[in-house]
Protein backbone atom coordinates (compact mmCIF):
# COMPACT_ATOMS: atom_id res chain seq x y z
CA UNK A 1 0.00 0.00 0.00
CA UNK A 2 1.33 3.43 -0.85
CA UNK A 3 0.28 6.93 0.07
CA UNK A 4 -0.60 9.39 -2.67
CA UNK A 5 0.79 12.82 -1.93
CA UNK A 6 -2.04 15.33 -1.88
CA UNK A 7 -1.46 18.40 -4.03
CA UNK A 8 -0.82 21.73 -2.36
CA UNK A 9 -3.98 23.82 -2.30
CA UNK A 10 -3.30 27.37 -3.31
CA UNK A 11 -5.54 30.37 -2.90
CA UNK A 12 -3.51 32.89 -4.82
CA UNK A 13 -4.15 35.40 -7.55
CA UNK A 14 -0.79 35.11 -9.24
CA UNK A 15 1.91 32.56 -8.60
CA UNK A 16 5.01 34.73 -8.55
CA UNK A 17 8.17 33.46 -10.20
CA UNK A 18 11.46 33.01 -8.38
CA UNK A 19 12.55 36.37 -9.66
CA UNK A 20 9.08 37.73 -9.01
CA UNK A 21 8.64 39.02 -12.55
CA UNK A 22 5.05 39.76 -13.51
CA UNK A 23 3.42 41.08 -16.69
CA UNK A 24 4.13 44.76 -17.06
CA UNK A 25 1.72 47.30 -15.66
CA UNK A 26 3.03 50.11 -17.85
CA UNK A 27 0.63 51.28 -20.51
CA UNK A 28 2.50 54.31 -21.86
CA UNK A 29 -0.13 56.61 -23.35
CA UNK A 30 -2.78 53.88 -23.23
CA UNK A 31 -5.41 54.52 -20.59
CA UNK A 32 -8.33 52.69 -19.06
CA UNK A 33 -11.61 54.64 -19.46
CA UNK A 34 -12.83 56.51 -16.41
CA UNK A 35 -16.45 55.34 -16.57
CA UNK A 36 -17.72 53.71 -13.40
CA UNK A 37 -19.25 50.93 -15.47
CA UNK A 38 -17.92 49.55 -18.71
CA UNK A 39 -20.44 50.59 -21.41
CA UNK A 40 -20.32 50.06 -25.16
CA UNK A 41 -18.18 53.12 -25.92
CA UNK A 42 -15.81 52.25 -23.07
CA UNK A 43 -15.47 48.70 -24.43
CA UNK A 44 -14.49 50.10 -27.84
CA UNK A 45 -11.93 52.39 -26.21
CA UNK A 46 -10.46 49.59 -24.10
CA UNK A 47 -10.13 47.28 -27.12
CA UNK A 48 -8.67 50.01 -29.35
CA UNK A 49 -6.08 50.93 -26.75
CA UNK A 50 -5.27 47.30 -25.99
CA UNK A 51 -4.76 46.61 -29.67
CA UNK A 52 -2.06 49.32 -29.75
CA UNK A 53 -0.08 47.15 -27.35
CA UNK A 54 -0.85 44.01 -29.36
CA UNK A 55 0.49 45.55 -32.58
CA UNK A 56 3.76 46.24 -30.79
CA UNK A 57 3.93 42.65 -29.55
CA UNK A 58 3.62 43.83 -25.95
CA UNK A 59 1.38 40.95 -24.97
CA UNK A 60 2.14 41.00 -21.26
CA UNK A 61 1.16 44.64 -21.03
CA UNK A 62 -1.94 44.05 -23.15
CA UNK A 63 -2.98 41.19 -20.86
CA UNK A 64 -2.59 43.30 -17.73
CA UNK A 65 -4.43 46.18 -19.40
CA UNK A 66 -7.44 44.04 -20.30
CA UNK A 67 -7.52 42.35 -16.88
CA UNK A 68 -7.37 45.70 -15.09
CA UNK A 69 -10.23 46.99 -17.25
CA UNK A 70 -12.34 43.94 -16.39
CA UNK A 71 -11.58 44.22 -12.70
CA UNK A 72 -12.18 47.97 -12.48
CA UNK A 73 -15.25 48.24 -14.69
CA UNK A 74 -16.96 44.87 -14.66
CA UNK A 75 -17.18 41.84 -16.93
CA UNK A 76 -17.54 42.24 -20.69
CA UNK A 77 -17.30 39.26 -23.02
CA UNK A 78 -15.46 41.19 -25.76
CA UNK A 79 -12.75 42.40 -23.37
CA UNK A 80 -12.53 38.93 -21.81
CA UNK A 81 -11.90 37.38 -25.24
CA UNK A 82 -9.13 39.90 -25.86
CA UNK A 83 -7.60 39.07 -22.47
CA UNK A 84 -7.74 35.35 -23.25
CA UNK A 85 -6.01 35.87 -26.60
CA UNK A 86 -3.34 38.10 -25.07
CA UNK A 87 -2.67 35.42 -22.45
CA UNK A 88 -2.10 32.78 -25.16
CA UNK A 89 0.45 34.99 -26.95
CA UNK A 90 2.15 35.98 -23.71
CA UNK A 91 2.41 32.37 -22.57
CA UNK A 92 4.13 31.28 -25.79
CA UNK A 93 6.80 33.91 -25.20
CA UNK A 94 7.24 32.85 -21.59
CA UNK A 95 7.55 29.17 -22.49
CA UNK A 96 10.18 29.68 -25.15
CA UNK A 97 12.38 31.74 -22.83
CA UNK A 98 12.13 28.94 -20.24
CA UNK A 99 15.11 26.64 -20.73
CA UNK A 100 13.40 23.70 -19.04
CA UNK A 101 10.53 23.90 -21.55
CA UNK A 102 12.86 24.28 -24.53
CA UNK A 103 14.78 21.28 -23.22
CA UNK A 104 11.55 19.27 -23.14
CA UNK A 105 10.83 20.18 -26.76
CA UNK A 106 14.32 18.98 -27.70
CA UNK A 107 14.43 15.73 -25.74
CA UNK A 108 10.87 14.50 -25.15
CA UNK A 109 9.66 11.80 -27.52
CA UNK A 110 6.33 11.96 -29.29
CA UNK A 111 4.98 9.08 -27.19
CA UNK A 112 6.06 10.76 -23.96
CA UNK A 113 4.41 14.00 -25.05
CA UNK A 114 1.17 12.14 -25.77
CA UNK A 115 1.34 10.45 -22.37
CA UNK A 116 1.87 13.84 -20.74
CA UNK A 117 -1.14 15.32 -22.54
CA UNK A 118 -3.25 12.31 -21.58
CA UNK A 119 -2.24 12.79 -17.92
CA UNK A 120 -3.21 16.47 -18.06
CA UNK A 121 -6.62 15.56 -19.47
CA UNK A 122 -7.20 12.81 -16.88
CA UNK A 123 -6.46 15.23 -14.05
CA UNK A 124 -8.86 17.74 -15.55
CA UNK A 125 -11.48 14.99 -15.81
CA UNK A 126 -10.99 13.92 -12.20
CA UNK A 127 -10.49 17.19 -10.36
CA UNK A 128 -11.44 20.33 -12.29
CA UNK A 129 -14.08 22.46 -10.60
CA UNK A 130 -16.47 22.30 -13.60
CA UNK A 131 -17.35 19.48 -15.98
CA UNK A 132 -14.98 19.70 -18.98
CA UNK A 133 -16.30 19.85 -22.53
CA UNK A 134 -13.79 17.87 -24.55
CA UNK A 135 -14.70 19.49 -27.86
CA UNK A 136 -14.04 22.93 -26.37
CA UNK A 137 -10.74 21.71 -24.95
CA UNK A 138 -9.64 20.40 -28.37
CA UNK A 139 -10.74 23.63 -30.04
CA UNK A 140 -8.59 25.61 -27.60
CA UNK A 141 -5.64 23.34 -28.32
CA UNK A 142 -5.97 24.19 -32.00
CA UNK A 143 -6.25 27.88 -31.13
CA UNK A 144 -3.11 27.73 -28.97
CA UNK A 145 -1.19 26.11 -31.81
CA UNK A 146 -2.49 28.72 -34.25
CA UNK A 147 -1.29 31.49 -31.91
CA UNK A 148 2.12 29.83 -31.57
CA UNK A 149 2.52 29.79 -35.35
CA UNK A 150 2.26 33.61 -35.32
CA UNK A 151 4.90 34.07 -32.62
CA UNK A 152 8.52 34.70 -33.62
CA UNK A 153 9.93 32.77 -30.64
CA UNK A 154 8.06 29.64 -31.71
CA UNK A 155 9.16 30.12 -35.30
CA UNK A 156 12.84 30.61 -34.45
CA UNK A 157 12.83 27.31 -32.59
CA UNK A 158 10.54 25.19 -34.75
CA UNK A 159 10.13 26.82 -38.19
CA UNK A 160 13.63 27.64 -39.39
CA UNK A 161 13.79 28.52 -43.10
CA UNK A 162 10.05 27.95 -43.59
CA UNK A 163 8.37 30.44 -45.91
CA UNK A 164 5.75 32.65 -44.22
CA UNK A 165 3.22 31.95 -46.97
CA UNK A 166 3.62 28.22 -46.38
CA UNK A 167 3.00 28.74 -42.66
CA UNK A 168 -0.21 30.63 -43.47
CA UNK A 169 -1.35 27.77 -45.72
CA UNK A 170 -0.81 25.26 -42.94
CA UNK A 171 -2.64 27.49 -40.46
CA UNK A 172 -5.66 27.31 -42.76
CA UNK A 173 -5.26 23.55 -43.10
CA UNK A 174 -5.07 23.22 -39.35
CA UNK A 175 -8.29 25.12 -38.80
CA UNK A 176 -10.10 23.40 -41.69
CA UNK A 177 -8.99 19.80 -41.17
CA UNK A 178 -8.68 19.22 -37.42
CA UNK A 179 -12.07 17.90 -36.34
CA UNK A 180 -12.41 19.18 -32.78
CA UNK A 181 -16.21 19.49 -32.94
CA UNK A 182 -16.79 15.74 -32.51
CA UNK A 183 -14.35 15.18 -29.64
CA UNK A 184 -16.26 13.64 -26.73
CA UNK A 185 -13.63 11.87 -24.60
CA UNK A 186 -10.11 12.52 -23.29
CA UNK A 187 -8.72 9.83 -25.61
CA UNK A 188 -10.31 11.50 -28.63
CA UNK A 189 -8.71 14.77 -27.50
CA UNK A 190 -5.31 13.04 -27.40
CA UNK A 191 -5.95 11.58 -30.87
CA UNK A 192 -6.83 15.06 -32.16
CA UNK A 193 -3.57 16.49 -30.83
CA UNK A 194 -1.67 13.61 -32.43
CA UNK A 195 -3.38 14.27 -35.78
CA UNK A 196 -2.43 17.95 -35.58
CA UNK A 197 1.14 16.96 -34.69
CA UNK A 198 1.37 14.76 -37.79
CA UNK A 199 -0.06 17.53 -39.97
CA UNK A 200 2.53 19.98 -38.64
CA UNK A 201 5.38 17.48 -39.04
CA UNK A 202 4.48 16.52 -42.61
CA UNK A 203 3.88 20.07 -43.85
CA UNK A 204 6.21 22.29 -41.80
CA UNK A 205 8.72 19.92 -40.24
CA UNK A 206 7.67 20.90 -36.72
CA UNK A 207 8.68 18.26 -34.21
CA UNK A 208 5.51 16.48 -32.96
CA UNK A 209 6.47 17.10 -29.34
CA UNK A 210 6.30 20.89 -29.89
CA UNK A 211 2.76 20.62 -31.26
CA UNK A 212 1.50 18.29 -28.53
CA UNK A 213 2.94 20.51 -25.79
CA UNK A 214 1.06 23.48 -27.26
CA UNK A 215 -2.13 21.43 -26.95
CA UNK A 216 -1.31 20.65 -23.32
CA UNK A 217 -0.62 24.29 -22.53
CA UNK A 218 -3.67 25.48 -24.46
CA UNK A 219 -5.92 23.02 -22.63
CA UNK A 220 -4.84 24.35 -19.25
CA UNK A 221 -5.00 28.00 -20.24
CA UNK A 222 -8.49 27.64 -21.69
CA UNK A 223 -10.10 26.48 -18.45
CA UNK A 224 -9.73 29.67 -16.40
CA UNK A 225 -7.12 32.39 -15.74
CA UNK A 226 -5.61 30.50 -12.80
CA UNK A 227 -5.17 27.04 -14.33
CA UNK A 228 -1.91 26.51 -16.19
CA UNK A 229 0.61 23.95 -17.36
CA UNK A 230 3.82 24.28 -15.33
CA UNK A 231 7.22 23.71 -16.89
CA UNK A 232 9.86 22.05 -14.73
CA UNK A 233 11.32 25.43 -13.76
CA UNK A 234 7.89 26.90 -13.05
CA UNK A 235 6.94 23.96 -10.85
CA UNK A 236 10.17 24.42 -8.90
CA UNK A 237 9.34 28.11 -8.51
CA UNK A 238 5.87 27.36 -7.18
CA UNK A 239 7.30 25.03 -4.54
CA UNK A 240 9.91 27.64 -3.66
CA UNK A 241 7.19 30.21 -3.16
CA UNK A 242 5.27 27.83 -0.91
CA UNK A 243 8.39 27.14 1.14
CA UNK A 244 9.31 30.83 1.24
CA UNK A 245 12.83 30.55 -0.15
CA UNK A 246 14.63 30.34 -3.48
CA UNK A 247 18.01 30.68 -5.14
CA UNK A 248 18.45 34.00 -6.90
CA UNK A 249 19.10 37.71 -6.43
CA UNK A 250 16.14 38.48 -4.16
CA UNK A 251 14.32 41.09 -6.21
CA UNK A 252 10.74 41.62 -7.31
CA UNK A 253 10.68 42.78 -10.92
CA UNK A 254 8.23 44.25 -13.38
CA UNK A 255 8.75 44.69 -17.09
CA UNK A 256 8.75 48.40 -17.85
CA UNK A 257 9.38 49.96 -21.27
CA UNK A 258 12.07 47.46 -22.21
CA UNK A 259 13.75 47.48 -18.81
CA UNK A 260 13.36 45.50 -15.59
CA UNK A 261 12.01 47.74 -12.84
CA UNK A 262 13.05 46.80 -9.29
CA UNK A 263 9.79 46.92 -7.35
CA UNK A 264 11.40 45.54 -4.20
CA UNK A 265 14.79 44.24 -3.09
CA UNK A 266 14.46 41.87 -0.13
CA UNK A 267 16.42 43.04 2.89
CA UNK A 268 19.64 41.05 3.26
CA UNK A 269 19.34 39.51 -0.21
CA UNK A 270 22.30 39.43 -2.63
CA UNK A 271 20.77 42.30 -4.61
CA UNK A 272 20.19 44.40 -1.49
CA UNK A 273 23.72 43.74 -0.26
CA UNK A 274 25.05 44.82 -3.67
CA UNK A 275 23.30 48.18 -3.36
CA UNK A 276 20.27 47.55 -5.59
CA UNK A 277 17.16 49.33 -4.33
CA UNK A 278 13.46 49.78 -5.16
CA UNK A 279 13.03 52.14 -8.10
CA UNK A 280 16.27 51.06 -9.81
CA UNK A 281 16.13 49.69 -13.35
CA UNK A 282 18.14 46.84 -14.82
CA UNK A 283 18.99 47.79 -18.41
CA UNK A 284 21.39 44.93 -19.22
CA UNK A 285 22.21 41.44 -17.95
CA UNK A 286 25.70 40.08 -18.69
CA UNK A 287 25.96 42.61 -21.50
CA UNK A 288 22.58 41.74 -23.05
CA UNK A 289 20.48 44.92 -23.31
CA UNK A 290 16.97 44.37 -21.97
CA UNK A 291 15.53 46.56 -24.72
CA UNK A 292 17.01 44.21 -27.34
CA UNK A 293 16.15 40.85 -25.79
CA UNK A 294 12.69 40.36 -24.31
CA UNK A 295 12.19 41.24 -20.66
CA UNK A 296 11.31 37.60 -20.04
CA UNK A 297 14.62 36.52 -21.59
CA UNK A 298 16.47 39.12 -19.52
CA UNK A 299 14.79 37.87 -16.36
CA UNK A 300 15.72 34.32 -17.32
CA UNK A 301 19.37 35.40 -17.60
CA UNK A 302 19.25 36.49 -13.96
CA UNK A 303 18.62 32.91 -12.88
CA UNK A 304 21.40 30.48 -12.16
CA UNK A 305 22.84 28.00 -9.65
CA UNK A 306 23.73 28.98 -6.11
CA UNK A 307 27.19 30.53 -5.87
CA UNK A 308 27.29 31.72 -9.48
CA UNK A 309 27.46 35.41 -10.37
CA UNK A 310 25.74 37.70 -12.83
CA UNK A 311 26.66 41.18 -14.05
CA UNK A 312 23.75 43.60 -14.13
CA UNK A 313 23.77 47.15 -15.46
CA UNK A 314 21.64 49.24 -13.14
CA UNK A 315 20.28 52.78 -13.42
CA UNK A 316 19.10 54.52 -10.26
CA UNK A 317 16.88 57.63 -10.42
CA UNK A 318 18.98 60.69 -11.36
CA UNK A 319 22.20 58.64 -11.50
CA UNK A 320 24.31 57.24 -14.36
CA UNK A 321 24.31 53.54 -15.21
CA UNK A 322 26.66 51.30 -13.26
CA UNK A 323 27.71 47.65 -13.53
CA UNK A 324 27.24 45.46 -10.46
CA UNK A 325 28.36 41.86 -9.96
CA UNK A 326 25.83 39.95 -7.85
CA UNK A 327 26.39 36.46 -6.47
CA UNK A 328 23.32 34.24 -6.48
CA UNK A 329 22.41 32.75 -3.11
CA UNK A 330 19.50 31.22 -1.24
CA UNK A 331 17.04 33.94 -0.28
CA UNK A 332 14.49 33.67 2.51
CA UNK A 333 11.32 35.55 1.63
CA UNK A 334 9.72 37.11 4.72
CA UNK A 335 5.94 36.80 4.68
CA UNK A 336 5.35 38.68 7.96
CA UNK A 337 7.17 41.99 7.92
CA UNK A 338 7.50 45.43 9.51
CA UNK A 339 6.45 44.23 12.97
CA UNK A 340 6.27 47.12 15.44
CA UNK A 341 4.15 49.23 17.76
CA UNK A 342 2.84 51.88 15.40
CA UNK A 343 1.06 53.99 18.04
CA UNK A 344 2.97 54.13 21.33
CA UNK A 345 0.26 56.10 23.14
CA UNK A 346 -2.49 53.58 22.38
CA UNK A 347 -0.10 50.61 22.09
CA UNK A 348 -1.42 49.61 18.68
CA UNK A 349 0.67 46.92 17.01
CA UNK A 350 1.21 46.63 13.27
CA UNK A 351 2.43 43.93 10.91
CA UNK A 352 2.28 43.36 7.17
CA UNK A 353 1.59 39.96 5.64
CA UNK A 354 3.00 39.84 2.11
CA UNK A 355 1.99 36.27 1.20
CA UNK A 356 0.63 33.08 2.73
CA UNK A 357 3.50 30.57 2.80
CA UNK A 358 3.93 27.31 4.67
CA UNK A 359 5.75 29.06 7.51
CA UNK A 360 3.53 32.17 7.70
CA UNK A 361 1.23 30.97 10.54
CA UNK A 362 4.24 30.23 12.75
CA UNK A 363 5.83 33.55 11.81
CA UNK A 364 2.59 35.36 12.63
CA UNK A 365 2.34 33.65 16.01
CA UNK A 366 5.94 34.63 16.78
CA UNK A 367 5.21 38.23 15.75
CA UNK A 368 2.12 38.30 17.96
CA UNK A 369 4.15 37.25 21.00
CA UNK A 370 6.76 39.92 20.24
CA UNK A 371 4.09 42.61 20.05
CA UNK A 372 2.44 41.23 23.19
CA UNK A 373 5.73 41.60 25.07
CA UNK A 374 5.97 45.16 23.74
CA UNK A 375 2.61 45.98 25.34
CA UNK A 376 0.24 45.62 22.35
CA UNK A 377 -3.41 46.45 23.17
CA UNK A 378 -4.77 46.37 19.59
CA UNK A 379 -3.44 45.07 16.26
CA UNK A 380 -3.51 46.25 12.64
CA UNK A 381 -2.90 43.46 10.08
CA UNK A 382 -2.01 44.86 6.66
CA UNK A 383 -3.02 42.65 3.71
CA UNK A 384 -2.80 45.33 1.03
CA UNK A 385 -1.15 44.05 -2.13
CA UNK A 386 -1.09 40.47 -0.84
CA UNK A 387 -1.95 38.12 -3.76
CA UNK A 388 -2.60 35.06 -1.56
CA UNK A 389 -0.85 31.74 -1.16
CA UNK A 390 -1.59 28.53 0.72
CA UNK A 391 -5.22 28.08 1.69
CA UNK A 392 -4.26 26.13 4.82
CA UNK A 393 -1.92 28.92 5.93
CA UNK A 394 -4.78 31.41 5.72
CA UNK A 395 -7.06 29.07 7.69
CA UNK A 396 -4.46 28.57 10.42
CA UNK A 397 -3.97 32.32 10.70
CA UNK A 398 -7.68 33.04 11.04
CA UNK A 399 -7.74 30.34 13.73
CA UNK A 400 -5.41 32.50 15.81
CA UNK A 401 -8.15 35.13 16.10
CA UNK A 402 -11.51 33.33 15.81
CA UNK A 403 -12.68 31.04 18.61
CA UNK A 404 -15.23 28.89 16.80
CA UNK A 405 -17.32 28.48 13.69
CA UNK A 406 -16.58 28.20 9.99
CA UNK A 407 -13.51 29.95 8.61
CA UNK A 408 -14.05 29.15 4.93
CA UNK A 409 -15.94 26.56 2.88
CA UNK A 410 -14.70 25.04 -0.37
CA UNK A 411 -16.96 23.42 -2.95
CA UNK A 412 -15.90 21.54 -6.07
CA UNK A 413 -17.28 19.12 -8.64
CA UNK A 414 -15.43 16.31 -6.89
CA UNK A 415 -16.79 15.63 -3.41
CA UNK A 416 -13.21 15.44 -2.11
CA UNK A 417 -13.00 19.19 -2.58
CA UNK A 418 -16.03 19.92 -0.35
CA UNK A 419 -14.73 20.98 3.03
CA UNK A 420 -15.68 23.31 5.86
CA UNK A 421 -12.63 24.63 7.71
CA UNK A 422 -13.49 25.49 11.31
CA UNK A 423 -11.87 27.43 14.14
CA UNK A 424 -10.66 25.99 17.43
CA UNK A 425 -10.75 27.83 20.74
CA UNK A 426 -7.34 26.89 22.24
CA UNK A 427 -4.68 29.51 21.60
CA UNK A 428 -7.03 32.22 20.35
CA UNK A 429 -5.93 35.83 20.63
CA UNK A 430 -8.63 38.28 21.70
CA UNK A 431 -6.70 41.43 20.91
CA UNK A 432 -8.88 44.06 19.13
CA UNK A 433 -8.19 43.64 15.44
CA UNK A 434 -8.18 45.79 12.29
CA UNK A 435 -7.49 44.33 8.83
CA UNK A 436 -6.38 46.55 5.93
CA UNK A 437 -7.24 45.47 2.37
CA UNK A 438 -7.17 46.94 -1.12
CA UNK A 439 -8.05 45.91 -4.67
CA UNK A 440 -4.88 43.80 -4.86
CA UNK A 441 -5.66 41.78 -1.73
CA UNK A 442 -6.64 38.47 -3.27
CA UNK A 443 -7.62 34.90 -2.61
CA UNK A 444 -6.05 33.72 0.68
CA UNK A 445 -6.09 37.37 1.78
CA UNK A 446 -9.82 37.38 1.08
CA UNK A 447 -10.28 34.20 3.13
CA UNK A 448 -8.66 35.96 6.08
CA UNK A 449 -10.47 39.28 5.68
CA UNK A 450 -13.82 37.62 4.91
CA UNK A 451 -13.68 35.43 8.00
CA UNK A 452 -12.75 38.35 10.26
CA UNK A 453 -15.60 40.42 8.81
CA UNK A 454 -18.27 37.71 8.88
CA UNK A 455 -17.46 36.73 12.46
CA UNK A 456 -17.42 40.41 13.43
CA UNK A 457 -14.06 39.66 15.00
CA UNK A 458 -12.52 42.93 13.86
CA UNK A 459 -12.90 45.90 11.53
CA UNK A 460 -11.95 45.58 7.85
CA UNK A 461 -10.69 48.88 6.40
CA UNK A 462 -9.72 49.93 2.87
CA UNK A 463 -11.14 49.13 -0.57
CA UNK A 464 -13.03 46.14 -1.95
CA UNK A 465 -10.65 43.24 -2.48
CA UNK A 466 -9.69 41.57 -5.76
CA UNK A 467 -12.46 38.97 -5.97
CA UNK A 468 -10.53 35.78 -6.68
CA UNK A 469 -12.49 33.04 -4.95
CA UNK A 470 -11.09 29.78 -6.30
CA UNK A 471 -8.68 27.14 -5.06
CA UNK A 472 -5.89 25.62 -7.14
CA UNK A 473 -4.17 22.31 -6.58
CA UNK A 474 -0.57 21.74 -7.69
CA UNK A 475 -0.34 18.35 -9.42
CA UNK A 476 3.12 17.01 -10.34
CA UNK A 477 3.09 15.17 -13.68
CA UNK A 478 5.02 11.99 -14.43
CA UNK A 479 6.86 13.38 -17.46
CA UNK A 480 9.85 15.76 -17.53
CA UNK A 481 9.32 17.11 -14.02
CA UNK A 482 6.37 19.21 -15.16
CA UNK A 483 3.14 19.98 -13.34
CA UNK A 484 -0.39 21.30 -13.56
CA UNK A 485 -1.90 24.12 -11.54
CA UNK A 486 -5.61 23.26 -11.64
CA UNK A 487 -8.65 25.01 -10.22
CA UNK A 488 -10.40 22.39 -8.09
CA UNK A 489 -12.91 24.35 -6.00
CA UNK A 490 -14.49 27.69 -5.21
CA UNK A 491 -14.48 29.10 -1.73
CA UNK A 492 -17.11 30.90 0.31
CA UNK A 493 -16.92 33.11 3.39
CA UNK A 494 -18.43 31.93 6.71
CA UNK A 495 -21.74 33.62 5.82
CA UNK A 496 -21.84 31.78 2.49
CA UNK A 497 -20.77 34.72 0.33
CA UNK A 498 -19.04 33.84 -2.94
CA UNK A 499 -15.75 35.71 -3.24
CA UNK A 500 -15.29 35.27 -7.00
CA UNK A 501 -15.84 38.60 -8.78
CA UNK A 502 -17.41 40.01 -5.59
CA UNK A 503 -14.41 40.37 -3.33
CA UNK A 504 -14.62 41.36 0.32
CA UNK A 505 -16.25 44.71 1.03
CA UNK A 506 -14.62 46.59 3.92
CA UNK A 507 -16.52 47.76 6.99
CA UNK A 508 -14.83 51.14 6.52
CA UNK A 509 -14.41 52.10 2.87
CA UNK A 510 -11.55 54.51 2.18
CA UNK A 511 -11.58 56.25 -1.18
CA UNK A 512 -8.13 57.00 -2.58
CA UNK A 513 -8.23 60.17 -4.66
CA UNK A 514 -5.54 60.94 -7.19
CA UNK A 515 -3.57 57.70 -6.89
CA UNK A 516 -0.21 58.12 -8.66
CA UNK A 517 0.61 56.03 -11.71
CA UNK A 518 2.82 53.33 -10.23
CA UNK A 519 4.36 52.72 -13.65
CA UNK A 520 6.21 55.99 -13.00
CA UNK A 521 9.24 55.07 -10.90
CA UNK A 522 9.41 58.51 -9.29
CA UNK A 523 5.73 58.35 -8.35
CA UNK A 524 6.10 54.80 -7.07
CA UNK A 525 9.07 55.67 -4.90
CA UNK A 526 7.40 58.84 -3.63
CA UNK A 527 4.30 56.89 -2.64
CA UNK A 528 6.37 54.21 -0.92
CA UNK A 529 8.19 56.83 1.16
CA UNK A 530 5.25 59.15 1.74
CA UNK A 531 3.92 59.58 5.24
CA UNK A 532 0.41 60.08 3.85
CA UNK A 533 -1.57 56.85 4.06
CA UNK A 534 -5.32 57.42 4.40
CA UNK A 535 -6.05 53.70 4.74
CA UNK A 536 -3.58 53.38 7.60
CA UNK A 537 -4.99 56.52 9.20
CA UNK A 538 -8.51 55.06 9.01
CA UNK A 539 -7.22 51.77 10.39
CA UNK A 540 -5.68 53.49 13.40
CA UNK A 541 -8.93 55.35 14.05
CA UNK A 542 -10.80 52.02 13.92
CA UNK A 543 -8.27 50.41 16.30
CA UNK A 544 -8.63 53.24 18.81
CA UNK A 545 -12.41 52.89 18.63
CA UNK A 546 -12.11 49.17 19.35
CA UNK A 547 -9.95 49.91 22.38
CA UNK A 548 -12.88 51.82 23.82
CA UNK A 549 -14.92 48.61 24.00
CA UNK A 550 -14.81 47.24 27.58
CA UNK A 551 -14.11 43.65 28.57
CA UNK A 552 -11.47 42.72 25.99
CA UNK A 553 -8.29 41.08 27.27
CA UNK A 554 -5.25 40.76 25.04
CA UNK A 555 -4.90 37.00 25.34
CA UNK A 556 -7.19 34.14 26.18
CA UNK A 557 -5.46 31.23 27.89
CA UNK A 558 -7.74 28.27 27.33
CA UNK A 559 -6.99 25.15 29.33
CA UNK A 560 -9.29 22.85 27.40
Amino acid sequence: MHTVKQPYKLAIALVIALLFITPATVYGQVRIPDEARIDESAVREVIANGEQLERQGRWGEALTFYEDALRLHGFDSSVQRKANLARLHYDVGRRYTDQSFVGSVDTMSRDDALRLYDEVLRKVQASYVDSPRWSDISREGVKQLDVALKEDVFGKKNLKDVDRNRIEQVRRMLNDNVDWQNVKTPQQAVDTANYAAELMWQNLGVKPTATILEFACGTAASLDPYTSFLTQDQLTEVYSQIEGNFVGLGVELKADSGNLLIVHAIDGSPAHQAGIRSGDRIIAVDGHLTEVVSTDKAADLLKGPIGSSVRVTVVSPNQPARDIMVRRDRVEVPSVDNIHIIDEDSKIGYLKITSFQKNTPADLSQAMWKLHRDGMRALVVDLRGNPGGLLTASVDMVDLFVEQGTIVSTRGRNAREDFDYTAHMPGTWRVPLVVLIDSNSASASEIFAGAIRDHRRGTVVGQRSYGKGSVQGIFPLATAGTGLRLTTAKFFSPNGRAISRNGVSPDVNVRIAGKPDLSDVKAAVEQATSQTDPVMDAGLVAARQLLGVPGLSTRMQDQR
